[in-house]
């Protein structure tokens, strides 16, 4: 059987080890008897859309190998959803125009849910639109909000950032707090879901210990029971650490900070929460304040990564290649934990139909009682995803990444395609 080329791409927000997925696609693929050339995306499924393709195959072994540490995306990302196959048909009619002219039979995409939805879409191709095509998500989110598999791929970096971060933090404000700052506010990511919040309490050994509160979007924010929190906190410890969820809300379910708009995914773009927490500190408790926002530091600090998460990431990658050899279609690797004590974690497989479009939120038994902290079986899942320090290479005092040359392939077809 003559071998199908493969299409790989990166969606959305990159991670810390979203580059290891990506070179575990590429190093199984270049050992595959099935599968031919990896041609990636040039800022992800807009690659496709375009022709705008790039050769992995010219890339080294080693320069495929540093992928491990290297984070961003290295083949560039983009958030683009395609739309219905009945809603914008020359969209799918596009994609197949250019698999077709590149001999591509293989698709893997790496992202989040959105990106699931999609790959779910691409998989379809050929029972709606004749084409053989078979699509294997793999999964990516700092978020940890995808179904089914015990946890995704990039969170378990983030986790460790956040909390050894809010650590750091909180000794720099405890060493100060007689003079200076009484609240320090640290917003993290996580729109619907809070675990990158929740990661901050792996920061609390003792009893005092910050984070004092926890801000999660799965509880309403209630600001007198807020207020209350962060008042006992300053005058039992002489200051107060709080970590917050970008997607805090009120009961209603409106953000506390809505900018007004929407990204291309159709989701609320998010105005900053943590200077509303602080500010409102301000005004009702009258302490002095300081926040941050670690953004795309939080998702890209390779160099506080998780072994544990660098593993997965890798692992995942091979996988959705295997899955591929096997002939299967619509599916995606996922994580699965271990029945025993001492964690362990192996590779199994999710319909896409079950993972689309389906979020994953915060358990109520790992959140505390008030609403405010995590329990100890939010604990006892968080803490062995954050374990072990995956290593990076340093070069004159900076870390060394992989520098890929990024060929593009050759187009094949006439006009250009606009998005």
């Amino acid at each position: 059987m003559a071998r199908k080329n493969a299409f790989y791409a990166q969606s959305g927000g990159v991670t810390a080890v979203i580059n290891a997925s990506a070179a575990g696609v590429i190093e199984a693929a270049r050992d595959s008897k099935v599968i031919g050339k990896v041609y990636a995306g040039r800022n992800g499924i807009i690659g496709a859309l375009t022709e705008d393709l790039i050769d992995t195959s010219k890339e080294s072994k080693a320069a495929i190998a540093a992928l491990r540490h290297t984070p961003g995306g290295a083949f560039g990302s983009c958030r683009y959803k395609l739309k219905n196959l009945e809603t914008n048909r020359r969209e799918y009619e596009r994609l197949i125009e250019v698999f077709r002219a590149h001999d591509i039979g293989y698709f893997f995409y790496n992202g989040g849910g959105d990106s699931a939805d999609t790959c779910l879409k691409v998989s379809q191709l050929a029972e709606t639109m004749g084409y053989p095509i078979q699509a294997i998500h793999v999964p990516k989110t700092v978020d940890n909000d995808l179904p089914i598999t015990d946890c995704s791929p990039g969170f378990g970096s983030v986790a460790k950032y956040t909390a050894v971060s809010i650590r750091e933090a909180a000794l720099d404000v405890m060493s100060m707090c007689a003079t200076s700052t009484k609240v320090f506010v640290m917003e993290v990511m996580g729109r619907h879901a809070g675990w990158i919040a929740a990661a901050a309490g792996l920061a609390q050994e003792q009893e005092g210990d910050a984070p004092h509160i926890i801000v999660f979007p799965e509880i309403a924010f209630d600001q007198a029971k807020f207020l209350k929190k962060v008042q006992q906190a300053v005058k039992k410890y002489g200051y107060c650490v709080i970590a917050v969820s970008e997607g805090a809300r009120y009961k209603d379910g409106t953000f506390l900070a809505d900018a007004g708009s929407t990204d291309a995914f159709g989701h609320k773009q998010l105005g900053g929460v943590a200077p509303v927490l602080a500010q409102l500190v301000k005004n009702e408790l009258g302490h002095k304040y300081h926040w941050a926002v670690p953004d795309y530091l939080q998702r890209s600090g390779r160099h506080l990564a998780s072994a544990t998460d660098l593993e997965q990431a890798y692992a995942v990658g091979r996988a959705a290649v295997t899955f591929a050899e096997q002939g299967k279609n619509a599916v995606m690797p996922a994580i699965v934990r271990g029945k025993g004590k001492k964690y362990a974690w192996s590779i199994g497989e999710a319909p896409l139909a079950d993972v689309a479009n389906v979020e994953k939120k915060m358990p109520r038994n790992f959140i505390s009682k008030d609403g405010f902290g995590i329990t100890d079986e939010a604990r006892a899942y968080l803490l062995p995803l954050i374990q072990g320090e995956a290593e990076m290479p340093f070069k004159n005092g900076m870390p060394v990444h992989a520098r890929l040359k990024l060929a593009p392939v050759t187009k094949k077809l006439k006009g250009k395609f606009s998005i």
